[in-house]
């Protein structure tokens, strides 16, 4: 799909090094009901969330989002929340609210207490420029949950 990753490292050892793309490659597992992508390597899987912003461009904003980038979308906050929750101990949520033209926002939430909020745009388009840029952003949202999480453990447990 995208020449991006294959960029000078080993997608394999980013995928190794990174417990967020682990996560999502976990995610991804789990939600295949049919064992398609059984034996798919790591990389295969995460491959669909790369995209060039030539890719990007290309892909068009007219009409609904398809029901696979709905799907990676999910898998991609649904690894934060585990994440989240690895660091934490704390039950964590997911939902995603999107409008038939691509927008709308992702929460992360534990208890009462929303850890993640991301507004969603130009939805159609989800992807990332590396695996790097896709694990940096991942973690960023996940160590901004923590945080949260860490400061009022007692919202989250309601």
């Amino acid at each position: 799909m995208s020449s991006a990753v294959t960029a000078d490292l080993d997608p394999a050892v980013v995928i190794d090094s990174s417990a967020l793309l682990k996560a999502l490659v976990q995610q991804i597992r789990a939600n295949d009901a049919y064992g398609t992508y059984r034996h798919w390597a790591d990389e295969l899987l995460i491959k669909p969330y790369i995209l060039s912003k030539k890719e990007r461009r290309a892909i068009s904003v007219e009409g609904e989002v398809d029901p696979l980038t709905l799907s990676r979308i999910l898998a991609f906050y649904r690894a934060i929340a585990i994440r989240i929750e690895t660091e934490t101990g704390q039950l964590s949520q997911v939902v995603v609210d999107l409008s038939h033209e691509g927008f709308g926002w992702a929460l992360v939430f534990s208890g009462r207490l929303i850890l993640v909020s991301k507004t969603l745009r130009d939805t159609h388009r989800f992807g990332f420029d590396s695996l790097e840029k896709l694990s940096a952003e991942g973690e960023k949202l996940v160590k901004k949950g923590v945080d949260l999480a860490q400061r009022f453990p007692e919202v989250c447990d309601v």
